[in-house]
């Protein structure tokens, strides 16, 4: 009778059975059999490749793939049979019952000069890449549900901060697309992670390379990558599309952490400017408590996806050259990293769209003292060197808070004592809607500046 190591994939070397601690610790299958429709369309391409150099014939070739897609449908409508202890990974447990599909004979042949190192790689790349296409299209809708309602909610204004500080009036428009300018920037990069991501390794062996000389560039071109990896020891260690991932993931994570954080700001009592009703929980004890629970959720998740990009890299940092099995440590942060950033884009976007803003709690808090640059301008264009309009502006500042007063209601008088400069126009300056509209410079907050940037996005998110 066969012993349990003799039923493994690499079992014919050993003698003993395997201890079940380093059963269950070797074995990977709980988490990568995500990996299974990737694992069964590279094998299908891999046996047409096999049928080139006549190593299957066509009867055999249509023997594993019918088995091959028998296997995938199984997965798909949950009715896999795990065997626990002989599956350990997604590509022994598809072989496996490939075989018992089939007969043993017919599938045997499938795995001719290739390695489960090759095959990993070949899977998770074609998984990521699908998920990055999914990403890409959560993030154009995140896109133009901010370009929508910039659009919608062009005339509503609102203080400008910085440090937390009120500043400068802008047009609520003009920050939603500050944050949607941080996601088109995700996105663009995002494209070049999945064209690096889309690399076929498939077809170099263990490490040394494929001896039956296999047509690597059919291989690729089958699984519709863009390219084929150009050295055997490399492709079998390159996690550097799981690293890309991660970071890029990171880098996401910090713009819809501080987008959420703007959101969580906004909807105190303290501001009011927003509520997400349809996005929030209460409170166990307080009935009067509205939490911003899903926004505090993606601030966390933020740590989450930043902590999984900086443990992958510890593990691959001092790794010897081909493959290792640390390398199994890719699979599971890129699985989690993928899920939650997917979550958090989809939420995002639900925020957004049925986020319920209060016009007039923004523009109540915009105060007279925000438009203290805007006196400086004024003087600017009388004549004076803009180092001293700013010093005059300050002084401006400082006197309507001796007479307990905003500027708008110091008198010309008292404006002409600290600079001459000053005439009845300046009643002008004190005005809102005026300040805003003179940043109309491109990128500025002027509604022609704002509607520019939303056609951007729109035209961006169009592009295919």
């Amino acid at each position: 009778m066969a012993s349990k190591a003799s039923t493994l994939l690499w079992g014919g070397r050993f003698t003993e059975t395997m201890n079940d601690l380093m059963v269950v610790f070797n074995e990977s299958l709980p988490f990568d059999k995500a990996l299974y429709e990737a694992d069964v369309r590279g094998s299908i391409t891999f046996a047409k490749a096999l049928r080139q150099l006549n190593l299957l014939t066509d009867e055999e070739l249509n023997e594993i793939t019918g088995g091959l897609q028998a296997v995938e449908k199984e997965w798909a409508d949950g009715k896999f049979v795990i065997h626990p202890a002989v599956d350990e990974d997604i590509h022994t447990a598809n072989e496996r019952r490939l075989a018992e599909l089939i007969g043993p004979n017919i599938a045997g042949k499938l795995h001719t000069g290739r390695s489960r190192n090759e095959q990993v790689a070949t899977d998770m790349r074609l998984w990521a890449r699908a998920q990055l296409d999914a990403l890409s299209e959560q993030l154009r809708a995140a896109l133009t549900v901010c370009a929508a309602r910039a659009k919608e909610e062009i005339d509503v204004l609102m203080p400008g901060y910085t440090h937390m500080q009120r500043a400068q009036p802008v047009r609520f428009s003009h920050w939603l697309l500050s944050h949607a300018t941080y996601l088109k920037g995700d996105l663009e990069r995002l494209h070049g992670v999945r064209e690096r991501t889309n690399c076929s390794p498939l077809g170099v062996g263990a490490l040394a390379g494929n001896p039956f000389g296999i047509d690597r560039d059919f291989l690729s071109k089958d699984l519709g990558f863009s390219s084929v990896h150009p050295n055997s020891l490399a492709a079998v260690a390159d996690r550097d599309f799981v690293v890309e991932i991660l970071q890029w993931s990171s880098l996401l994570m910090a713009h819809l952490s501080r987008l959420s954080e703007d959101l969580i700001i906004y909807s105190t009592a303290e501001f009011g400017f927003v509520l997400a009703d349809a996005f929030s929980t209460g409170s166990s004890l307080m009935p009067q408590k509205k939490n911003p629970d899903s926004l505090e959720l993606i601030r966390g998740k933020a740590g989450r996806v930043m902590g999984q990009a900086s443990g992958f890299l510890a593990t691959v940092k001092s790794l010897p050259s081909a493959y290792n099995k640390d390398l199994q440590e890719s699979v599971e942060p890129l699985l989690d990293c993928v899920k939650t950033v997917s979550q958090c884009l989809r939420i995002t976007a639900g925020v957004l769209s049925t986020l319920h803003i209060n016009p007039e709690k923004m523009k109540a808090a915009l105060t007279a003292d925000m438009l203290a640059t805007d006196v400086a301008d004024y003087l600017v264009l009388k004549g004076v060197p803009f180092r001293q309009t700013h010093h005059i502006a300050g002084a401006v500042v400082r006197k309507a808070e001796e007479k307990g007063i905003s500027i708008a209601q110091l008198e010309l008088p008292d404006l002409k004592e600290i600079s001459p400069q000053f005439e009845e126009d300046i009643v002008d300056v004190f005005d809102f809607e005026r300040s805003i509209e003179r940043r109309n410079a491109q990128g500025g907050t002027s509604r022609s500046s704002v509607l520019d940037q939303i056609s951007a996005i729109e035209a961006y998110v169009a592009r295919k």
